[in-house]
C-alpha cells in the first residue's frame, strides 16, 4: 500500500524542513485552541453538554431532552466533564485532545497510502483546516468525533487487508465505524464506502479465499451494529425507546427531506465563497484530485483516496444544508489530496534532472499555502477574545448572553427547581445546571413544515403546564426559532396567554450590538420594555419563592 522510498532517498534537509513545518503548525494550532478554550457554547455544544450533564446525574437519553441525534457525542461530553470539569473550557480541552488524535491518525493514514513527507503535509493541512472559522473549528461539533472514529476504522481496515490476518482488526474497524455512526448519522456514507472497499479488495486480490471474504465481512458488520444495538438495549431498559425511535428515525426522516435541490445548490455555493480564507489549500486539494484522475500509478491507493473523497462529500449532503461544521467530515480526504499533490510533484521533480532548489519548491508552496490561511484568519486566531470569536462566528445568536441569563437562574433557583426555555438555547440549561420543564430543547422542529409539528407544539405545552417551571426564558431571536411562513402559531398564542397570567417579568436582556447589551433584573426592570428587535425576557412563576 505505501511507498516510502521517496521519503528515505530525498535530501535530508527537505525532510528536516518538513518536520520543522509540522512542529510549527502544531504549536500554533495548540496555542490558538488553548487561547480560545473559554469561547461560549453554541447551540449544538449546549445540547451535548446538557445531555452529558443529565447522563452524569443518572438520567437516560430522551427522558428529559429530545433530539434526533444519537447519544454518542453526549457520552463523550460526559467523559470530558468528568476529566476536565463541567465548563465550556473543559469541553474545548477535550476537543483539543480529539483534534490532536485526528491529526495523528491523518498522518498514519497518509503514511500508509503515500509517503512520510506527504503524511507530514497532510496532517499539517488537516490541523489548519480543522481549526479554521470556515468549519467553526474551535467549537466541539459532532463532526470532529465522526472523523476520530472513522479514521480509526479506515486505518485498522487497511492494516487488516494488507496483512490478510488478524480477525480482531477487522472487527475493531467495524466497531470504530459503528461508534462514528453513534456520533452523527452522517457517518453512514463512510461506512458504505469502507464496506465497498473491503469487498473490492477481497474480490480483486484475494479471489481464492472465499472463507476469508465471508469471515471478514461478517466480523466487520458485527462490529458496526454492536454500538447501535447496545443503545437500543440501554434505552429499552430505561423506558425511552419510543421517543428515541420517533426522534432519530421518524422525525429525522422528515427533517432530512426538508430542503429542495435548488436551495441545496445555493447553500453549497454560499459556503464555497467562504473558502477564500483557506483557498490555496483547497486549490491544492483540487490539483490532487485532478492528478488522481490522470495518474496511472498507485491504482489501489488511487481507488481509496478517490472513493474516500467522494463518499466524504456525500456524507455532508443529506438535507443539502451544507452547514459549515459538516465540512469537518470532508477534511481528512481533502488533506490526503493535498498530500497526494505534494507527493506527485515531488516524484516528478526527482525523476528529472533539475536544479537543486527545485526540490524545495513543493515544500515552499505548501508552506506558503498554510501560511496564507494563518495570515487571512489572523484576527480570528490571534487577536479576538473568546467572546468576539463567538460573535464573529455566530452573529445574531445570543450565546454570550446565555451565560448571564443562566447565572441569574442558577442564583435564584434550587437544584430541584425546573426551568423552561422558549427558544433553541439548550446551553442555558447546562450553564444553570437545572432540569428542563420540557424535553423540547429545540424549537426548530416545531416551526418546520412537517407532519409532526402540531403534535410537537401541543406536547411541549402539555409538559410545561404539567411541570410548572419556576422560571420561563423567552428567547426572541430569529436564529433561535427560524420561524417560517408555514409555521403553526399554536405555541405563540399559548405563550402570550399562559406567561401573562401565570408569570411576572423579572429580567430583560436587550441586544443592540455586541458592544452594547443592556441587562436588567428584578426591581430595575419596572416600567422597562425591550427596545431592540432581538432580546431575551425572563419570567418567574407568580407566588414562587
Amino acid at each position: 500500500m505505501k511507498n516510502s522510498s521517496l521519503y528515505f532517498n530525498k535530501d535530508s534537509s527537505v525532510r528536516y524542513l518538513s518536520l520543522f513545518l509540522l512542529i510549527l503548525v502544531l504549536a500554533t494550532v495548540a496555542y490558538v485552541r488553548i487561547r480560545l478554550l473559554t469561547v461560549p457554547f453554541e447551540r449544538d455544544e449546549g445540547e451535548y453538554a446538557y445531555m452529558g450533564q443529565l447522563l452524569l446525574k443518572g438520567i437516560s437519553p430522551f427522558q428529559d431532552a429530545y433530539t434526533m441525534k444519537l447519544p454518542g457525542v453526549s457520552i463523550a461530553y460526559a467523559i470530558f466533564m468528568l476529566l476536565f470539569g463541567q465548563t465550556a473550557a473543559g469541553i474545548h480541552l477535550g476537543l483539543l485532545v480529539v483534534n490532536a488524535t485526528c491529526i495523528l491518525l491523518v498522518f498514519i493514514l497518509a503514511r500508509r497510502l503515500l509517503d512520510g513527507e506527504a503524511a507530514i503535509i497532510s496532517c499539517s493541512s488537516y490541523a489548519v483546516l480543522s481549526l479554521s472559522q470556515t468549519v467553526f473549528g474551535v467549537f466541539a461539533h459532532a463532526t470532529h468525533f465522526v472523523v476520530l472514529f472513522a479514521l480509526g476504522g479506515f486505518i485498522t481496515l487497511l492494516y487488516y487487508l494488507d496483512r490478510q490476518k488478524g480477525a480482531f482488526c477487522i472487527f475493531l474497524s467495524g466497531l470504530c465505524f459503528g461508534l462514528a455512526f453513534t456520533m452523527k448519522q452522517h457517518a453512514a456514507l463512510l461506512i458504505v464506502f469502507a464496506f465497498l472497499y473491503l469487498v473490492w479488495r477481497c474480490k480483486a486480490h484475494i479471489r481464492s479465499e472465499r472463507t476469508f471474504f465471508i469471515i471478514s465481512c461478517s466480523l466487520f458488520i458485527l462490529g458496526i451494529v454492536i454500538p447501535y444495538c447496545l443503545i437500543i438495549i440501554w434505552l429499552s431498559r430505561a423506558g425511552t425507546f419510543y421517543r428515541f425511535w420517533f426522534w432519530t428515525v421518524q422525525y429525522a426522516k422528515e427533517y432530512a427531506s426538508g430542503v429542495s435541490i435548488s436551495d441545496g445548490i445555493a447553500n453549497l455555493h454560499n459556503y464555497l465563497i467562504e473558502l477564500k480564507c483557506e483557498l490555496p489549500l483547497w486549490l491544492l486539494a483540487l490539483a490532487g484530485l485532478l492528478l488522481l484522475c490522470t495518474s496511472n500509478k498507485t491504482r489501489t491507493d488511487r481507488f481509496f483516496i478517490f472513493g474516500f473523497f467522494i463518499f466524504s462529500f456525500l456524507s455532508i449532503c443529506p438535507r443539502l444544508q451544507f452547514t459549515e461544521h459538516y465540512f469537518v467530515i470532508l477534511l481528512p480526504s481533502i488533506s490526503l489530496l493535498i498530500g497526494f499533490t505534494f507527493c506527485s510533484v515531488s516524484k516528478r521533480i526527482a525523476s528529472c534532472r533539475s536544479r537543486l532548489f527545485l526540490h524545495y519548491a513543493p515544500l515552499i508552496i505548501m508552506t506558503a499555502a498554510i501560511g496564507y490561511g494563518f495570515y487571512h484568519e489572523k484576527e480570528y486566531f490571534f487577536t479576538s477574545t473568546p467572546l468576539e470569536v463567538s460573535y464573529m462566528t455566530y452573529f445574531g445568536s445570543p450565546f454570550p448572553e446565555a451565560v448571564q441569563v443562566a447565572r441569574y437562574l442558577k442564583d435564584h433557583t434550587l437544584p430541584t427547581d425546573r426551568i423552561a426555555v422558549l427558544g433553541s438555547e439548550p446551553e442555558i440549561y447546562f450553564y444553570a445546571d437545572r432540569l428542563s420543564a420540557t424535553g423540547y430543547i429545540y424549537m426548530y422542529g416545531l416551526m418546520e413544515n412537517q407532519p409532526y409539528a402540531e403534535r410537537m407544539q401541543l406536547d411541549m405545552i402539555r409538559e410545561i403546564e404539567t411541570t410548572r417551571p419556576k422560571y420561563i426564558v423567552n428567547v426572541n431571536f430569529q436564529t433561535s426559532w427560524l420561524v417560517q411562513q408555514t409555521s403553526l402559531p399554536i405555541l405563540f398564542d399559548w405563550e402570550k396567554h399562559y406567561v401573562k397570567t401565570q408569570y411576572d417579568l423579572v429580567g430583560v436582556v436587550d441586544f443592540f450590538t455586541p458592544n452594547f447589551i443592556r441587562y436588567l433584573w428584578d426591581d430595575t426592570i419596572r416600567g422597562y420594555s425591550p427596545v431592540s428587535d432581538e432580546y431575551i425576557t425572563v419570567y418567574k412563576r407568580k407566588g414562587a419563592r
